[in-house]
């Protein structure tokens, strides 16, 4: 992991170190960069997507946990700042999680590789040159589906900034729009890039079923719930993932790199993330686990001590990706890799589509691989339904314990339209124009075609 990690940097800071600009929105045009003269070699292809890989790693090292779990039911804060506004439900245009730009160079980079790779391979059946575009397609279709699912409407191209004539101030594109462009780079991707590269770069870089399983994710986002199973079940197919063991369970996030890993965006001690001070600071971690949550888990779950410090009354630190007793103090950054997508997400998927389309006995064959790992009993359509209210009651429930602190709570909420019903008791939550992020001041300072979200005009 981390030699491969140290290559994907190498070869973006090759990218860097000509550019001075990669926002879409910013106002300074990229006149130091020509990309034309930098993709002369399939070096320089692969250190253009590797570019991608190092703003992947700028883009998540904190955000995956403030988009994904800070405004949702599973976690406490006593932090200041963007933990408190997101847990309050007191969102202001100067937070940082509504900072944008961090995607959008992921986008910026995605848009030169994609554009001049195909100028470096004369061949266009190579599939090398195929599976490069097709991984610059995948990682510029997560960034798009996370500005979508955060903001909703937001600024859109598949160009690069290159010149002083193109429209610099983009206005908003439709949301659909831009999810249609989403599902198009991932059926690229899913039928170009390589089903395996071997060994750990299997995690960390884009796969067929790396492709596939962030289409099932798009899929469910758009409640086609059969084209998420027909996704998903090429994931299944796929013999490089399997189930980890419950010993193993914590090992997926603090070694990394498992057998049930779909792709995870690859840290090291140079390139670092905020996992530790998110989670597992002793008793000043940005958050902790709620009362709510804690109480929501069947007696007998084997997840349940490997998740939170089980010895204190009030516990303050989160184990889950650091491993049963971690017991840590110190403030320094973390070297995890943060897992995007893993078997069991997909799985769960699969099973709630299966579900929502009336299919419950292949829906609970999917839920209870996931709960006999756990150590939990299996449910028929009536235990379900007692326990839950009904086997999607269930399956969404299950992925609340499973993908806890994942980053998937907040959006299966606001994808399932339980944002309100779950949150307004909470923190008060009730006009559906809240749902979306503000768009951070400095992004509607410099464009003046950006019109501020409608709840936070």
């Amino acid at each position: 992991m981390k030699r491969t990690v140290i290559r994907i940097i190498s070869g973006a800071m090759l990218v860097l170190s000509g550019s001075c600009a990669d926002s879409i929105l910013d106002k300074d045009p990229i006149s130091s960069f020509s990309a034309q003269g930098f993709y002369k070699s399939t070096s320089d292809a692969q250190a253009g997507v590797y570019g991608i890989y190092n703003a992947m790693q700028s883009t998540f090292r904190g955000n995956f946990a403030y988009w994904g779990e800070g405004r949702a039911d599973a976690v406490e804060t006593n932090h200041a700042g963007d933990p408190f506004a997101l847990r309050q439900n007191t969102l202001t245009p100067i937070i940082t999680s509504a900072n944008w730009n961090n995607l959008y160079t992921v986008i910026s980079r995605a848009n030169y590789a994609i554009k001049y790779i195909p100028e470096v391979f004369e061949d266009e059946t190579s599939a090398l040159r195929n599976q490069l575009i097709g991984q610059s397609r995948a990682l510029r279709a997560i960034a798009y589906f996370y500005l979508v699912r955060v903001w909703g409407d937001v600024p859109f191209t598949l160009e690069p900034y290159e010149s002083v004539q193109q429209d610099l101030f983009l206005p908003k594109t439709d949301k659909e729009a831009i999810l249609d462009q989403i599902v198009d780079d991932l059926l690229y991707a899913s039928e170009f890039c390589s089903s395996s590269y071997g060994g750990e770069r299997d995690r960390v870089l884009i796969t067929r079923g790396g492709a596939d399983g962030i289409l099932t994710q798009v899929y469910m986002w758009r409640k086609q719930y059969g084209d998420a199973i027909i996704a998903a079940e090429r994931v299944l197919d796929n013999p490089l993932y399997s189930l980890v063991s419950i010993s193993n369970w914590n090992n997926m996030f603090s070694a990394g790199l498992s057998s049930e890993s779909i792709f995870e965006v690859g840290y090291n001690e140079v390139q670092t993330n905020l996992m530790r001070v998110l989670y597992a600071l002793g008793s000043d971690a940005d958050y902790f686990p709620s009362q709510r949550f804690m109480d929501s888990f069947e007696d007998g779950d084997l997840r349940r001590p490997k998740i939170w410090d089980n010895t204190q009354v009030q516990p303050r630190k989160i184990w889950k990706f650091f491993g049963e007793g971690f017991n840590d103090e110190s403030a320094d950054p973390s070297a995890n890799n943060i897992v995007l997508v893993r078997l069991a997400d997909i799985l769960l998927l699969k099973a709630e589509a299966h579900a929502r389309l009336g299919q419950n006995q292949e829906a609970l064959t999917l839920l209870n691989s996931i709960r006999s790992r756990a150590g939990l009993s299996g449910l028929d359509e009536e235990a379900a339904t007692q326990g839950y209210g009904d086997v999607t009651a269930a399956i969404m429930h299950e992925r609340s314990i499973e993908l806890c602190y994942e980053g998937h709570r907040w959006f299966d909420l606001v994808r399932t339209d339980k944002a309100i019903e779950v949150m307004q008791p909470i923190n008060g939550l009730s006009d559906p124009r809240n749902i979306l992020w503000p768009i951070h001041e400095d992004a509607i300072n410099r464009n003046p075609n950006l019109v501020q979200n409608e709840f936070y005009r």
